[in-house]
């Protein structure tokens, strides 16, 4: 078993995390510029020196095992330091070239999506041998991977008490959202009248979100009753739709992908209400080179403008 990485593990770890990524040996092979054989040889050294089985292949095709998601996702994590850590060393000597790492909080509406790929645009012209790597993360590990250094910036909202060892910069937008519940639900009815006195909101279930001030969950006297957690606003709108459960959602969301669900704002959505406001965020760790000031200039700028 693996005690102590040397060099040729982490080529072979940069084997892995391509197939990984494409989903497959043959996909890879352009990546990797290497040839099948070479690529399952290389896979197999791996699982030895880890003594795991990674992936399956054969007839049914390409598909991981449990062992192989978590060395995946800490592959990932790994090479996200690597490449932070040579464009921040690049950057010492006023070369801004290399990779950097954007992290959207999942759940974004594409508005935002679209936005930031107009700011990665302007941010990848201006700056000729820069390359943007973005990816998603959930709401209760966006802190997390601004602090640990797997990348450079986070786009998110964030309701909590703000840690000074992370850097807030405000967008100067903030996404509304109230209590709903699917058109199954028994509080459905109040859709477009206030709750009468009798309705008490705690004698009905809610879904909490994982990393959500609980302060989001009070509202004067009253008080949801959080039975389960899901990890983002997306799985708690499913488990909103099973008809069992209440649960805050961002009005982006009720908007554009649970309309066509019949998502019900409860009580004329009086319920609730709250606005978390967006920023992009570093840790005090990221130095913040002209590329990346840009990139935060950009974000601001074509964020806001998306909103409008």
């Amino acid at each position: 078993m693996l005690n102590r990485l040397q060099e040729s593990d982490i080529k072979l770890l940069r084997v892995f995390y391509a197939v990984a990524s494409c989903n497959g040996f043959t996909a890879a092979e352009p990546v990797l510029r290497m040839q099948r054989p070479n690529i399952s040889a290389a896979i197999k050294k791996l699982e030895e020196r880890l003594d795991l089985v990674l992936c399956h292949r054969g007839r049914g095709g390409f598909q991981m095992t449990k062992e192989g998601e978590v060395v995946f996702q800490e592959t990932k994590r790994i090479f996200n330091a690597f490449d932070n850590f040579v464009f921040n060393l690049k950057s010492l000597h006023d070369d801004y070239s290399g990779h950097i790492t954007l992290v959207l909080m999942s759940g974004l509406p594409l508005s935002m999506h679209l936005a930031v790929s107009k700011a990665v645009k302007s941010t990848m012209k201006k700056f000729d041998d820069i390359h943007v790597n973005i990816q998603t993360r959930l709401y209760n590990e966006v802190e997390h991977v601004a602090l640990s250094g797997e990348c450079h910036l986070v786009v998110s909202t964030y309701d909590m008490v703000k840690p000074e060892s992370v850097t807030f910069h405000p967008v100067g937008i903030s996404c509304a959202g109230r209590l709903y519940c699917a058109p199954t639900h028994p509080l459905a009815k109040y859709r477009d009248t206030p709750l009468p006195p009798d309705v008490k909101i705690e004698d009905y279930p809610a879904i909490g979100i994982s990393g959500l001030s609980s302060a989001n969950y009070i509202e004067e006297d009253r008080r949801l009753a959080i039975q389960t957690f899901s990890d983002s606003f997306d799985a708690a709108m499913s488990a909103i739709m099973t008809g069992e459960y209440i649960s805050l959602l961002p009005d982006y969301i009720a908007k554009e992908q649970g309309a066509s669900l019949g998502l019900v704002p409860i009580a004329q959505g009086s319920l609730f209400n709250f606005e978390h406001d967006l920023f992009v965020m570093n840790g005090k760790n990221t130095r913040l080179n002209p590329v990346l000031r840009h990139c935060i200039k950009e974000l601001s700028y074509f964020i806001g403008e998306s909103q409008k």
